[in-house]
């Protein structure tokens, strides 16, 4: 029998080694593939119909510029460290503390996994299978696809990052070139141009407005960028392709929904296609969407609970898959609300990690950084910034509420030093 100890591929409890690297190629397709996010388009729609063209794409700069520096720190701070989100949390928060974000990035993407599901499942049984689906109805066989795309979306995060890495490579060239040549048939068989499509109706959202819509629409899932990017070969190449691809990414996915809110009325490119008589297509579009999402929300989701309790990876993805799977169309009709003021919850802890990590850099990678139990700065950083982000609505609540907890840690150092 061998001696060799089994090597944990997903380094739950570890730094990442050199032998665990990826190519830049396979950490640029996870990353462009994680911001896929069909909920997006949501937000696509909402800029359209509150902006012009011009003012559209101020928004998508400004609020990308926002988002790609709050990810990119975490970026580069994930692939230098070889640390996972809740790795830096049990030394920025403490062994104890680091349930808290741990819990709230958990309990947070398992919402979106069986959302996203759900988003797959009901779309399809109505466009395509003409079936009524109503928050109170829903049929056997929109059931049933939810079963088999969280099965399959299950297991992909079973797997790990390889798996991951595949599913991205398939889904990302996919979504990208059939979305894109959809976006411009739609535009090209309007009566309008884009940019005078864009000028019609009321314009009554303003700039920054639109920017804190970019912001807010991946800021908490752009929390977990360490748990992918510390597979990256360096630093520099972590915080590229988070920047990049968070750019690229949501652009496109801001696009696709503003497109098929302006020209068919809709909020994503599944029902641009619909529209454009591609059936087949437009499910695979938004399967492949949908997948490259929800894979790594429940990779994020095991992660986090493999570090609350103890148990591995695999077993609390497939834990968290279950939850997610049998929850879904409940989620989707009566949860969303909820997962967007938890959204404003997850930047005060990537806030807190970014603080901790820059002023205490040597310590963190020689391997001399302690761990107390529980950081209680850091703690009520996070909950009260959560607070101000979902109650105050000046600015940009993932600010305000980073602001917050950035500030009570840092008081929290001060007084540690005097002590």
């Amino acid at each position: 029998m061998s001696n060799k100890k089994k090597i944990d591929a997903d380094y739950t409890s570890s730094a990442v080694d050199r032998a665990g690297r990826k190519s830049t190629l396979s950490m640029f397709m996870v990353m462009l593939g994680f911001t896929f996010f069909s909920a997006s388009m949501w937000v696509g729609q909402n800029l359209a119909a509150g902006l012009n063209f011009n003012g559209f794409i101020w928004a998508l700069l400004l609020g990308g510029l926002i988002l790609a520096a709050y990810t990119g720190s975490l970026g580069f701070i994930g692939a230098e460290s070889g640390l996972s989100l809740d790795m830096l949390a049990r030394k920025s928060f403490g062994t104890k503390g680091s349930w808290l974000p741990s819990a709230m990035i958990s309990f947070t993407q398992i919402g979106w996994f069986g959302v996203g599901l759900a988003m797959f499942a009901i779309p399809v049984a109505k466009e395509l299978m003409n079936l009524t689906v109503t928050p109170d109805t829903m049929p056997w066989q929109g059931y049933l696809l939810v079963l088999i795309a969280g099965i399959l979306m299950t297991g992909s995060a079973y797997y790990g990052i390889k798996s991951l890495t595949i599913i991205s490579y398939i889904a990302v060239p996919a979504v990208a070139i059939l979305g894109t040549v959809a976006m411009v048939l739609a535009v090209k068989r309007g009566d309008l141009g884009l940019v005078e499509q864009f000028n019609v109706g009321t314009k009554d959202l303003g700039i920054i407005a639109g920017a804190g819509l970019v912001v807010g629409s991946f800021v908490s899932g752009g929390t977990a960028t360490p748990n992918f990017t510390r597979f990256a070969k360096s630093a520099k190449v972590g915080l590229w392709t988070t920047v990049i691809a968070f750019f690229i990414g949501n652009s496109l996915m801001f696009f696709f929904g503003a497109v098929s809110s302006i020209y068919v009325d809709g909020n994503d490119i599944f029902e641009v296609m619909l529209h454009l008589n591609l059936f087949y297509l437009a499910v695979l579009v938004l399967g492949l969407n949908i997948w490259t999402t929800n894979d790594n929300a429940l990779y994020s989701a095991g992660l986090g609970l493999s570090n609350i309790f103890g148990l591995s990876k695999k077993t609390m993805v497939l834990i968290s898959g279950l939850i997610g799977t049998v929850a879904a169309v409940w989620l989707y009709w009566n949860f969303c609300g909820w997962l967007n003021i938890l959204n404003c919850t997850l930047p005060p802890v990537g806030i807190v990690l970014i603080i901790d990590y820059f002023v205490n850099r040597k310590s963190y990678l020689d391997g001399s950084k302690d761990e107390k139990a529980v950081n209680w700065f850091a703690v009520a950083g996070v909950v009260l910034g959560a607070v101000v982000a979902n109650l105050v609505h000046w600015g940009f609540p993932a600010i305000n509420g980073m602001v917050v907890a950035a500030i009570c840690y840092c008081i929290g150092r001060f007084v540690c030093r005097q002590a």
